[in-house]
């Protein structure tokens, strides 16, 4: 069991927990991921590495409720456990000294990103980062972007905060103006992974995704993961999380995470019908 030492409720549908995992938090790494049970009967499902701390042995993990797990986890606090919490899994983001870096995170992918800008900035880069959500309401940790950015660009679709706009239009204006960007790190929604690849890839600039496909065992095993990179079958629990995105199908990409659509909005229904009749 792992205990929830921290709880925070970050905007409307995305949470802050900090767990007890001293021996997850002792070799985790920038890019790498968990697997969360939440109890007996719950789904496995990966969760990127939002942060953690050696020293106190806790990792931080940030989830926005779609589905019955994360709404599970919503609804947990502090001092309560949760049952199976595996990891580090998956390989580390490359960490050098490549030059200048744009790292960007669209919605509750700004929480991957976090640690990977600042491994980054440690190791000498200049790191630009753009961050964006749908509207203000759905953007946090702002402040903690910042602390690890040389220039920080935030963007929300609706205008309600900073710039109006998707995160791909200061994307390209940074690769039109600064030709030494020496690679592009993108994480959230595949969908923006996939236009960020495509913005790109015209000026040839090496561009890592984090695919957070559907997971059961972590291990290579089960195969749920597979995903298709310059033409060749990859797992993403021991392959990634992280590819090149100018390799990665797309369209299968997105066909494999609608597989279980209906089962998962069936048990989401099930699970907050039960809520309601025991509350």
């Amino acid at each position: 069991m792992y205990k929830i030492v921290a709880k925070e409720k970050l905007c409307p549908v995305v949470d802050f927990m900090k767990i007890e995992a001293p021996a997850v938090a002792k070799k985790a790494k920038a890019g790498q991921f968990v697997v969360v049970r939440v109890d007996e009967v719950g789904e496995r499902i990966p969760l990127t590495l939002a942060d953690w701390d050696d020293k106190e042995g806790t990792v931080t993990l940030v989830a926005m409720q779609v589905g019955t797990t994360t709404y599970k986890l919503a609804k947990l606090n502090t001092g309560d456990q949760i049952l199976d919490l595996i990891g580090p899994l998956g390989l580390s983001s490359e960490i050098d000294n490549f030059g200048t870096v744009v790292c960007v995170g669209g919605g509750v992918g700004v929480a991957p990103v976090y640690p990977i800008a600042r491994a980054l900035k440690q190791a000498g880069n200049k790191v630009i980062t753009i961050m964006g959500a749908r509207s203000k309401d759905l953007l946090f940790w702002e402040d903690r972007l910042r602390s690890v950015s040389h220039e920080l660009i935030v963007t929300t679709d609706d205008g309600s905060y900073a710039r109006k706009g998707v995160v791909t239009e200061p994307l390209k204006e940074i690769l039109e103006k600064n030709k030494q960007i020496s690679r592009v790190i993108a994480i959230g929604p595949a969908i923006m992974m996939k236009f960020c690849s495509l913005t790109t890839k015209p000026f040839g600039v090496t561009t890592l995704v984090s695919l957070n496909s559907i997971m059961v065992d972590g291990t290579g095993m089960c195969g749920c993961c597979r995903a298709s990179v310059e033409g060749s079958t990859k797992f993403v629990c021991v392959d990634g999380p992280e590819f090149d995105g100018h390799q990665v199908d797309w369209d299968l990409v997105f066909n494999r995470q609608r597989i279980y659509c209906d089962e998962e909005r069936q048990s989401l229904e099930l699970w907050k019908t039960h809520q309601c009749q025991h509350s």
